[in-house]
């Protein structure tokens, strides 16, 4: 049905604040939002990230206050990513099966310190603990490999759930991990623990600063193409979330963000399972130097990303602007 003028003003709803506020479609909570952290090593550690501009690694005890201000202020999880000592990364990752590594500490600090209050969302991939810094296992010829990956991933997946993780979050576009993850979490004793597949993850150029932060950029040796998604395919997208959601999970992720909501609207159309975004460190990098250049004012812009978001379907969005969007919306 259409209106005419002067019947319908299209403005006339928008001429207060009060009436934009009960016309508004996509609502923005702190609840939308997921809080990724890096951990490191050492005690009271703060280390600044140059690429990432007010983020910092954090310390395991840094990590357990940074999960506390999450609950303050609302914020209902913390992404943990860690940045693994040089030494102790390898060709086959070893280490992410440590049930003492920094994951695995940085999750029971936080249950320490908050309980059930925030819940701990892992990353699954090999990319933080591998001397070449790509998420899987190397043959003779310098390729990932598929099935030797997802065995180590599982193993990786169950490490994490035994020190208490809430969400498993397997990133690294192996075929068919999130089946073999599943059955583990099941078989292990841990049916509620969630799976949030990376299930559309692309080979974009917005991932530089991450790996800065996790320490697996100066390392990396080739790309990685022959995993992640290529930029110009949607339909792909639509058999990746349909193999995840029938191999068990709960939820999936499309990454990075913005640059692909077309992507985030048609799976939440297509599906209608929970959808989550990520506004990876690349978007984080560009909203602070347009503040830094005078361009652009921060926080109108944040929130403004954030909301297209929620208008493309998501039910949350994982961003490091995280703490400062919920001090925004808690006023």
């Amino acid at each position: 049905m259409t209106g005419h003028y002067p019947n319908t003003r299209m403005r006339r709803t928008r001429a207060s604040n009060w009436s934009r506020a009960l016309h508004r479609e996509s609502q923005l909570q702190p609840t939308d939002l997921i809080w990724p952290l890096f951990v490191t090593e050492g005690s009271g550690v703060e280390e600044p990230i140059g690429t990432l501009p007010g983020v910092s690694r954090w310390s395991v005890d840094g990590i357990a206050a940074r999960a506390k201000e999450a609950a303050e202020l609302g914020i209902p999880v913390v992404a943990l990513f860690p940045n693994t000592p040089p030494e102790k990364r390898n060709d086959d990752g070893a280490e992410a099966h440590n049930p003492d590594n920094l994951m695995c500490r940085a999750i029971k600090a936080i249950k320490d310190a908050c309980g059930d209050d925030v819940g701990v969302l892992t990353d699954v991939a090999l990319d933080p603990y591998t001397s070449h810094g790509q998420d899987g296992l190397l043959d003779e010829h310098g390729y990932v490999t598929n099935d030797d990956t997802v065995a180590v991933l599982v193993d990786q997946a169950i490490n994490q759930a035994e020190a208490g993780a809430d969400i498993i979050a397997p990133s690294d576009m192996m075929d068919g991990r999130i089946h073999a993850i599943r059955m583990a979490l099941e078989m292990g004793n841990h049916p509620n623990v969630q799976i949030m597949s990376y299930a559309a993850k692309y080979a974009s150029a917005f991932y530089g600063p991450f790996r800065d932060a996790v320490g697996s950029g100066g390392l990396l040796k080739g790309d990685k193409k022959s995993y992640q998604m290529d930029p110009a395919n949607s339909d792909e997208a639509l058999r990746e979330v349909e193999l995840d959601i029938a191999e068990g999970a709960d939820s999936v992720m499309v990454k990075p963000g913005l640059a692909y909501l077309d992507i985030i609207y048609r799976v939440k159309k297509a599906f209608g399972i929970p959808v989550f975004a990520y506004q990876v460190s690349g978007e984080y990098a560009m909203i602070e130097a347009a503040e830094a250049a005078g361009i652009g004012d921060r926080d109108a812009l944040l929130m403004e990303k954030l909301t297209a978001f929620k208008r493309a379907g998501c039910s949350g969005v994982l961003t490091y602007h995280a703490p400062v969007a919920a001090r925004i919306l808690n006023g």
